[in-house]
């Protein structure tokens, strides 16, 4: 088996196989079930390995496949980040954050707990994988990790609050 390390070519392959490997997730996936089967099963004898099937969960994404199309989402994620966050019961909101809202380093407001305030910034930033919508205001939100105050943190909540409605 010829093994080649890129992601893309510029011919055109009549053959595709893809593989991810995350830690000890492996993904494997192309246009040919023969080339994933013999790629599997030379796997198999080399490492000790299990093939659950149809992927339905990769890296915390929520995977649905129908014929022809994929669909990926992070509604889990979404809900155990409200949950980590005390936010189970909050009101959902349909924007991420107010658009004409100003943000400085010094807002004279109560200083807060910078791990606290990372932990989320960093939670908003893994959702963007799928939720695009929150990525405006989740990177003008990070400008603020290591000066942040309870107003930075209240826009990150509210920036939470949009998942609350597509739970």
């Amino acid at each position: 088996m010829r093994v080649d390390f890129f992601a893309a070519t510029p011919h055109t392959c009549k053959q595709l196989l893809v593989v991810s490997l995350y830690v000890d997730d492996l993904l494997v996936t192309g246009n040919n079930m023969k080339q994933i089967d013999v790629f599997k099963r030379e796997m198999k004898d080399v490492f000790e390995m299990t093939d659950p099937g149809k992927m339905t969960f990769f890296l915390g994404m929520e995977v649905k496949q129908k014929q022809n199309e994929i669909f990926i989402c992070q509604q889990k994620y979404a809900k155990e980040i409200l949950k980590k966050f005390n936010m189970e019961e909050c009101r959902p909101t349909s924007t991420p954050m107010n658009q004409k809202e100003k943000f400085c380093k010094k807002d004279g407001a109560a200083k807060i707990d910078e791990k606290l305030y990372r932990t989320l910034i960093g939670c908003l930033i893994y959702l963007t994988a799928t939720r695009p919508d929150i990525m405006n205001a989740t990177s003008i939100l990070l400008r603020y990790m290591h000066c942040a105050s309870e107003i930075h943190l209240q826009a990150a909540k509210k920036n939470c609050q949009i998942h609350q409605g597509n739970n």
